[in-house]
């Protein structure tokens, strides 16, 4: 009995002992001498969980159908947060919470976003050839000497404690209204100015009434008529970039008609119009040479009245030599002055064979004034 324990007990102990080197070597052996022996290690087989995979299904379906309106027009819209597709999701018997939602949706790149500002309608088919004729003038008016101005009206501004966008430099910011109501404004202020292309000189006028086709001529006669023919004595000629709307548009009859009696007859001067085409307004010269230097001048600074306004403007200035002179206006214009198709007939308008609606020149007329 002893000696049978004693034996089984020796086998349990090289059955339970690890294989050393001389068994691997023996093993090595083994197989050498019988090559159809095949040692198999045990595979384990990993059944992999469609759970997760579904899930994301599901959360990429609700995201597909997301879609934007208008609720006023009628159109719908569904705009979904992390909690309502949770809880949409909870609807579908999938119970996951919002930051395991959101790192799915990181996952295939999905994360919230605006709208991008990157389509264009169809451009206008002269679009290109008015460009070309426009610097082919610049180009003419600059080899002769005469003056070539750019001019525009710039965003209105309420004055009073209304907030300006931008920052400065201070302790404390200043306390502005909580809402921009133009009836707790001081006034209105409507900048137009006129940026003198050859000599990077800005002339800013800053009305109070309103933006008319009158107010804009009025402040160009005014340029002319103090600064302009000091400038350029011997021009006989002017040539005006202007956008294709608002009151130095190509449309208003007014502003043609304001031309040709307040500048074009009172100086006998000939005046020549061209006129940017639909969205290329950031073209002309005025917006990116004076206009986006005020902006940087006045930004965060509330305009509180119009002597701040008219301040602001005439520090403006730049590492290029851009002088700004302000100039207020106290007139009031009256708007919606209509031009009868009589008047319109008598002025010397000559339109040109480029682009005719965009371009054309009004010349002076003999009138003994």
């Amino acid at each position: 009995m002893v000696m049978a324990a004693m034996s089984m007990l020796r086998k349990l102990r090289v059955w339970m002992r690890r294989p050393s080197a001389a068994d691997a070597r023996n093993s090595k052996a083994v197989l050498r001498s019988n090559p159809q022996t095949v040692c198999v290690k045990p595979v384990r087989v990993v059944h992999r969980s469609k759970k997760k995979s579904t899930v994301e299904q599901v959360l990429l379906t609700l995201i597909g159908d997301e879609v934007a309106g208008d609720p006023v027009s009628g159109e719908r819209w569904i705009q979904r947060s992390l909690r309502s597709l949770q809880r949409a999701l909870a609807e579908q018997g999938e119970r996951l919470s919002h930051e395991t939602i959101r790192r799915l949706l990181h996952k295939h790149k999905i994360s919230p976003k605006a709208n991008v500002k990157r389509l264009t309608p169809d451009p206008h088919p002269d679009r290109d050839q008015q460009f070309r004729y426009i610097q082919s003038q610049r180009q003419q008016f600059q080899g002769a000497g005469w003056p070539i101005i750019s001019v525009d009206a710039k965003q209105k501004e309420l004055i009073g404690l209304f907030r300006n966008p931008g920052q400065v430099w201070c302790h404390a910011p200043t306390a502005v209204y909580l809402h921009d109501f133009p009836q707790d404004a001081l006034g209105r202020a409507i900048p137009y100015g006129i940026y003198d292309v050859q000599a990077n000189r800005g002339y800013m006028y800053v009305g109070q009434s309103a933006d008319t086709p009158d107010f804009a001529v009025d402040c160009i006669a005014h340029w002319w008529q103090h600064w302009g023919s000091d400038l350029y004595p011997a021009a006989p000629e002017l040539l005006i970039l202007a956008d294709g709307g608002g009151s130095n548009g190509y449309r208003p009859r007014r502003w043609k008609y304001q031309l040709q009696l307040r500048l074009a007859d009172a100086f006998q001067l000939k005046v020549t119009i061209c006129h940017y085409p639909k969205g290329a307004s950031k073209w002309n010269p005025i917006e990116h040479r004076l206009f986006s230097e005020i902006s940087k001048t006045w930004a965060g600074t509330p305009l509180t009245s119009f002597a701040v306004v008219l301040e602001a403007l005439r520090q403006t200035t730049t590492a290029t030599g851009l002088i700004v002179v302000a100039t207020f206006i106290e007139q009031t214009y009256e708007q919606g002055l209509s031009v009868s198709d009589v008047l319109m007939e008598t002025l010397a308008l000559h339109k040109h064979d480029t682009c005719p609606a965009w371009n054309y020149s009004l010349c002076p007329r003999q009138t003994g004034n």
